[in-house]
């Protein structure tokens, strides 16, 4: 189910935009204004998000920047203005879409379908650029690694490595697989490249690399990422 989140201080219209969203099968959070939507879109890691650029709090085009800068998270601006710089600007600081006050809700339907059929997998809910697990936290923006939030290095095939593993938990990949995907094309050398390269990533995020706990052996298979 995907998520959108609703920043608007007018109770009205996040009621009537949380009604007609979830009609349509969408799971809805809602904010009233900047402070709480940015503290949400943490938690919640919506999909998409509706922003109202006229909040009590934070400036509407402060939000969208904080949230595009921060996330890969579309962005549709509701706005009472019908003003074309205030609608540029917010399209310059991240915003996808734009939609005048007042609208109609199925106009405003439309353009969620069609962002986010559009966006497909680069719609990807807030946060998804950390992934954490156990004493582990991969920064994949940044693409820095902590283990008990100390920075481990790591070279940038083994970063490779281990973000291809760690973005499809539980997912089981051969080393054909993990070559192309890491190596960034079709590599036609030993595989047990990866192998070695797993060996030496392990001695530096697991806390006992005989008995991993991130990266795990699945026998005749490959690797995967997390518990079973």
């Amino acid at each position: 189910m995907q998520k959108i989140l609703v920043i608007d201080d007018e109770p009205a219209i996040r009621d009537l935009v949380e009604m007609v969203l979830v009609r349509e099968g969408y799971r809805v959070a809602t904010a009233a204004d900047g402070g709480s939507g940015l503290a949400l879109a943490a938690r919640f890691k919506p999909h998409l998000v509706v922003l109202d650029l006229m909040l009590p709090d934070i400036s509407g085009h402060d939000v969208c920047k904080e949230i595009s800068s921060r996330y890969r998270t579309p962005i549709i601006m509701l706005t009472a203005k019908n003003d074309v710089v205030d609608k540029v600007l917010g399209l310059e600081l991240g915003a996808d879409d734009y939609i005048t006050k007042p609208f109609d809700s199925r106009e405003l339907l439309a353009r969620v379908k069609a962002l986010l059929r559009r966006l497909g997998d680069k719609a990807m809910p807030a946060g998804n650029n950390i992934i954490t697990h156990h004493n582990l936290e991969i920064n994949l923006t940044n693409k820095t690694v902590t283990k008990d939030n100390k920075p481990v290095a790591l070279t940038p095939r083994e970063f490779q490595l281990l973000a291809v593993l760690a973005s499809n938990p539980l997912r089981v990949f051969s080393r054909d697989e993990l070559m192309s995907k890491a190596w960034g094309y079709d590599y036609t050398g030993d595989s047990r490249s990866v192998d070695i390269h797993i060996t030496r990533l392990r001695k530096k995020i697991e806390v006992d690399s005989s008995k991993p706990r991130h990266i795990i052996t699945v026998y005749g298979f490959g690797y995967r990422f997390g518990e079973a």
